[in-house]
């Protein structure tokens, strides 16, 4: 018999609760109730639902938001999407105390968002938010913790 946590389809699923940053807790312990998967939102609720997750200091749960967003679009977009979802992770990174994982998914974000600079797409501030993860993925490199700024996600 197959200990692990299986979703409904039987894929692995790990049940531990979770604490604000992603963190599995030990089972029976409060955590922070997880984004569902899978959910169709338009570019506009996705943008304001990761905000309001950034805001209240859950950016792996932002993350998740943006990853449905990147598995739901084809085409040049979905590289916005996994580029924020890609900030967003660094941004847990940098949380948890994890420089290198930190200074390697903020860089491989503002890679991924670099293309839509110059026409950025519902009004996300791709800028503002290179530089924010440029100076993120800096900090971290000099500091094992950093103090980092919620970074904004549209103009």
């Amino acid at each position: 018999m197959d200990s692990r946590d299986r979703d409904d389809q039987g894929r692995a699923r790990n049940a531990r609760p979770r604490d604000g940053l992603g963190r599995p807790l030990p089972y029976g312990a409060d955590g922070v109730p997880r984004q569902p998967e899978g959910v169709q939102r338009t570019p506009e609720e996705t943008l304001a639902e990761a905000q309001d997750l950034l805001d209240a200091g859950r950016p792996f749960h932002a993350h998740e938001v943006f990853e449905d967003a990147w598995k739901a679009t084809d085409g040049p977009e979905r590289e916005l999407w996994r580029g924020l979802a890609q900030l967003a992770v660094g941004l847990t990174h940098a949380l948890r105390g994890n420089g290198n994982g930190a200074v390697a998914l903020l860089e491989r974000g503002a890679e991924n968002i670099a293309p839509f600079r110059e026409k950025p797409p519902h009004g996300v501030d791709v800028a503002g938010l290179e530089r924010w993860a440029q100076a993120l993925a800096a900090e971290a490199r000099e500091r094992a913790r950093v103090m980092p700024e919620v970074p904004r996600l549209a103009r």
